[in-house]
């Protein structure tokens, strides 16, 4: 199976966001050579039909076999697919070309926690003339709100992140653990876990700004209000105060494994079992058949816990769009091949290859959701996960500068995990850097 990471890359350098200095014209204007106005399917099939080349900038490994089918369907149209960098060095390289002028692609790639910041830049195409609002409902909700921005659908979703917990059954059986259904019962499993082996932990957590924002965004906290270009950061709210009181616990009592996400030390310990829970987003599960093939069999999946017993909501964690850029040449062209890779016969074949899919339609088919994964020794993972993606709970907001906000983290609310500060005194760190960044790049921070 295809291996899709989809972690949240902090920004190794801040993308420009001054309302001033977009460099670029309106998100609904046409590129050269095409018409304004509404685009119609014979608009879009005359093109297709004259054929041409498009770029897409994307790191995602599904869209090869997208972009060969395409060519195959429509074989006087070339797709150039480039990997530009994962994230946001991509998102460098595409504000670059933006500025310069030239060298834009056609498409693409932008996470959903990026997507606000091009779509105020006004560097993306308003996807209402090509009858993007007819596919509400085509999408799950939390995907579907990723890509809208007051109003305006910026890009189509590619794929989504609806939380769970993966757990290591072996390790819950060897030390009596039960599979924890509320924040609390975690908690405790952490204590029970650490006691028994030392070496063991609940989960590994050194600090990640895309895992915090998501657990916040469960516990019903709100801290980003967004109105176009007036903003709100308080960290003081009660969904936060919810999470930092509960997750201070594993800090303070050192139940958090010492080791970074992605290295080579937490793969070994997801396979080893010292590292024993993953709240992650529903593309995990690829990653751990292909980079943690030792523990095949050993892991489950789980609804993630709740913060009341009885509860329904989870948050997402990851996720991107693909989405048209202001500055691009061939909009109906690639209109077609977004449409084809989100919607059409290409999200069909990005599921079928492990990407878990945004769409409804895939989400609810009997093949996806009755799959037995012999990795979870049978288990029939896509039931948890789909049932997860119906569960996000709605009104959650990121900042139109969210790519710098997640680059300070570290610096900031990630002190806490070093002793010295508490999580919540590191978040309200984390909000002072993010209220002044967004002061100087000129929006009206509340």
């Amino acid at each position: 199976m295809t291996v899709i990471r989809r972690r949240r890359l902090l920004a190794s350098a801040a993308l420009s966001v001054a309302l001033l200095a977009t460099g670029c014209g309106s998100g609904g204007d046409s590129g050269p050579g095409e018409q304004s106005g509404p685009v119609s399917e014979a608009d879009v099939q005359a093109a297709l039909d004259a054929g041409g080349t498009i770029t897409v900038w994307a790191w995602e490994p599904t869209l090869k076999q997208v972009v060969t089918d395409f060519q195959a369907k429509y074989p006087k149209v070339k797709v150039d697919l480039v990997n530009a960098g994962t994230g946001d060095k991509q998102y460098t390289a595409l504000q670059n070309a933006i500025k310069a002028g030239s060298g834009v692609p056609d498409l693409a790639q932008v996470e959903y926690y990026a997507l606000p910041q091009f779509a105020l830049a006004r560097s993306l195409t308003d996807l209402g003339p090509y009858g993007a609002g007819a596919l509400d409902g085509t999408f799950t909700p939390g995907p579907w709100n990723g890509v809208r921005s007051g109003g305006t659908v910026y890009g189509l979703p590619m794929d989504s992140g609806p939380m769970a917990l993966f757990y290591n059954k072996e390790v819950f059986d060897k030390y009596g653990i039960a599979v924890p259904a509320t924040w609390d019962e975690y908690v405790a499993a952490a204590k029970k876990l650490h006691a028994a082996d030392p070496k063991a932990y609940i989960t590994s957590d050194t600090g990640d700004a895309g895992f915090t924002t998501s657990m916040i965004w469960q516990a019903g906290g709100k801290p980003y209000q967004v109105d176009g270009t007036t903003v709100g950061v308080d960290f003081a709210d009660a969904g936060t105060k919810r999470y930092t009181t509960l997750w201070q616990q594993l800090v303070d009592g050192k139940l958090l494994a010492p080791v970074t996400s992605w290295s080579d030390a937490w793969y070994k310990g997801l396979g080893d079992g010292t590292i024993a829970t993953l709240v992650i987003g529903a593309w995990m599960p690829a990653n751990l058949e292909s980079g943690v093939k030792a523990a095949s069999g050993k892991w489950r999946v789980a609804p993630m816990p709740q913060w009341e017993a009885g509860g329904k909501a989870t948050s997402e964690n990851g996720g991107s769009a693909l989405a048209i850029p202001a500055a691009g040449a061939n909009k109906k062209l690639a209109w077609a091949f977004l449409k084809y890779a989100t919607v059409e016969a290409g999200a069909q074949s990005r599921a079928d290859n492990g990407a878990f899919p945004a769409t409804t339609a895939q989400l609810n088919s009997p093949a996806f959701k009755d799959k037995e994964f012999p990795y979870f020794g049978g288990q029939k993972v896509n039931q948890v996960l789909a049932d997860a993606a119906g569960q996000v709970v709605t009104g959650w907001s990121y900042l139109p500068f969210q790519v710098y906000a997640n680059n300070v983290f570290g610096d900031t609310a990630g002190k806490a995990y070093l002793g010295g500060t508490t999580l919540q005194d590191g978040l309200k760190a984390w909000q002072d850097a993010s209220v002044k960044y967004g002061k100087e790049q000129g929006f009206t921070v509340k």
